[in-house]
């Protein structure tokens, strides 16, 4: 879809108090600090620097918008599971992440990105148990896919598949999805295109967080 190759960098936030505006629509795409989230996002945008990628897993530390222009962005939150990063930090971001996650009203979906040689970790679980309950939709990318045979991908995307719908329900799909083969991009592009199509906003609902 040629809207997320409009992408831009909007804003950073480090605490709840900083986010924009709750009114418009936000996909939000979370993972853990080595599954290969903002090479996602850059794929996804066409863009090969929208989002940091470090060869030093954990160095995405803040909330950061890009907006896809009309009141729509694309919402990189922090990687998580990252053993290096401060307690002080990791205690930070779990409470600023569980606090978006369960009650941003402009968010419309999550995208939630796992590695698929090591999928659904305890983290990855966490993020679904904070996020689920809102009844959105989440889509999960199976990342690194390429580094899979066939029949390993096939298994693995069966795997995951019948354990996400039977612990979280029908409200969660998933794909393989490799950024550097271009693998599953026109897949992603649909989902995440429907959801911003349908997304039904509330603007005189929607508020900002407090800290």
């Amino acid at each position: 879809m040629p809207v997320f190759q409009n992408a831009r960098f909007h804003i950073s936030a480090h605490h709840l108090r900083d986010l924009p505006p709750a009114s418009g629509i936000e996909v939000a795409f979370a993972g853990r600090s080595n599954a290969g989230k903002s090479s996602a996002l850059n794929t996804l945008a066409n863009h090969n620097r929208l989002a940091f990628v470090s060869k030093q897993p954990g160095r995405t530390q803040l909330i950061n918008f890009f907006t896809l222009g009309d009141d729509k962005h694309l919402v990189d939150l922090p990687g998580y599971g990252y053993a290096k990063v401060p307690e002080a930090m990791r205690n930070h971001w779990q409470n600023v992440l569980s606090r978006y996650l369960s009650e941003r009203r402009s968010l419309a979906g999550l995208v939630l990105v796992m590695d698929s040689r090591h999928p659904l970790t305890p983290l990855d679980k966490q993020m679904l148990d904070w996020f689920c309950p809102t009844g959105k939709p989440v889509h999960v990318l199976l990342t690194k896919s390429d580094k899979l045979s066939r029949g390993e991908s096939t298994i693995t995307l069966n795997k995951v598949r019948k354990e996400l719908q039977e612990t979280w329900g029908d409200e969660i799909s998933v794909q393989l999805f490799s950024s550097l083969k271009k693998q599953g991009v026109d897949e992603a592009e649909k989902v995440l295109g429907e959801w911003f199509l349908t997304a039904d906003t509330d603007p005189a609902a929607a508020q900002p967080l407090p800290d």
